[in-house]
């Protein structure tokens, strides 16, 4: 059982992917509302999988995406490249000046504590890449002369506009046209849709995308907000009533889907903002595979963490094509990534095969 990825002799790039990728702004400890200091990172829900293929795992990555050509939009240029991913497909817009036409989007992140949950607040209105549309990005050149064996993007990309949802589908198109495994995460926000259709519009884009999708990502909400099936009894907890529930779901998403090979979720039992149960499911080929189970996980920065759990699954089918590696890398990278600050992974792949083994926190010297 396996996925027809293209060998990696056949591709210029390992994986591409296709979002928004913001200026994130952290109080550290603190709160937004009385910060005096922040700390500067780069991030973006489609981005992050591409970050972390690259400095986790090493593999060859690039990143689509727009920004507006000031010292804002270099900033945040100089963090992808510092992060490794290629900057080759980058758009630039240009600076009216003021914003009002054009802009780049920042996110205000907070990382929560205890009974305190984690809040994010962005500020991405008339972003470049929100402005993104079809034709913006050469596919046949991207997809057909240099060639990539993964393309990843995500549900929050495709919500910033009609345009990126247009987009988005023209993408996944030209990926599969060229073979090329399409990956897509869910990623359901409601604050997104809401004055763009809300639920119905967001259960019209997703469903059409999800027709050219090969692995689908997102947890119970995502499923049933974004693709309209539902899910009897669950609430994301970690036992077996919501396992099974889970696997309800995916069944009757993949009897509707069947272009779906694989279909994933991680799944977290939120005990506190920085205590949670964390593990994964994976669905492939009719069977369901799950990774170990990481018991009250202490968490310094939740964000971001499913975004590396994306990552680890692409890496364990690029670099094995196996189902079990796949959701074995995809949990230890998103539970390690938890343990950092900022939306990108700070793991080694020597960090996540450790965990993936059974090891433990004793120092390391």
């Amino acid at each position: 059982m396996s996925l027809p990825i293209k060998p990696a002799s056949a591709c210029h790039f390992d994986q591409i992917s296709l979002g928004e990728v913001m200026l994130r702004l952290d109080p550290g400890d603190g709160r937004i509302r009385t910060a005096r200091h922040f700390t500067a990172w780069e991030g973006g829900g489609e981005y992050n999988t591409s970050r972390g293929l690259r400095k986790c795992f090493g593999l060859k990555t690039a990143v689509c995406t727009a920004f507006v050509d000031n010292e804002v939009g270099h900033l945040i240029e100089d963090f992808i490249a510092q992060g490794g991913v290629a900057t080759d497909f980058i758009q630039w817009r240009e600076d009216d000046g003021i914003g009002r036409s054009v802009r780049n989007g920042l996110n205000f992140t907070e990382r929560g504590f205890g009974i305190r949950g984690a809040v994010g607040v962005p500020d991405r209105g008339n972003t470049a890449a929100s402005k993104l549309r079809p034709g913006d990005f050469d596919w046949e050149h991207i997809f057909g002369k240099l060639g990539a064996r993964w393309f990843h993007t995500g549900g929050i990309f495709a919500a910033l506009s009609e345009s990126t949802a247009a987009l988005t589908i023209e993408a996944v198109k030209a990926a599969k046209k060229h073979g090329t495994i399409v990956s897509y995460d869910l990623n359901y926000r409601p604050s997104l849709w809401k004055t763009i259709g809300g639920l119905a519009k967001a259960q019209e884009v997703n469903r059409e995308i999800a027709r050219y999708v090969d692995v689908m990502i997102g947890n119970e909400e995502d499923f049933t907000a974004s693709l309209g099936f539902e899910v009897r009894g669950a609430d994301h907890a970690i036992s077996k009533i919501e396992v099974d529930a889970f696997k309800e779901m995916i069944e009757a998403a993949v009897a509707e889907f069947p272009n779906f090979k694989v279909a994933a979720t991680t799944l977290r039992r939120v005990i506190t903002a920085t205590k949670n149960d964390w593990s994964a499911i994976l669905w492939h080929a009719g069977q369901f595979y799950r990774a170990r189970q990481y018991a009250e996980l202490e968490i310094l920065d939740r964000v971001g963490g499913g975004d590396s759990f994306a990552s680890g699954l692409q890496f364990g089918f690029l670099e094995f094509n196996d189902p079990q590696k796949a959701v074995d890398y995809g949990a230890a990278h998103g539970a390690l990534a938890s343990t950092t600050p900022g939306d990108t992974s700070m793991a080694t792949r020597k960090e996540v095969e450790k965990q993936i083994a059974g090891g433990g926190a004793r120092v390391v010297r």
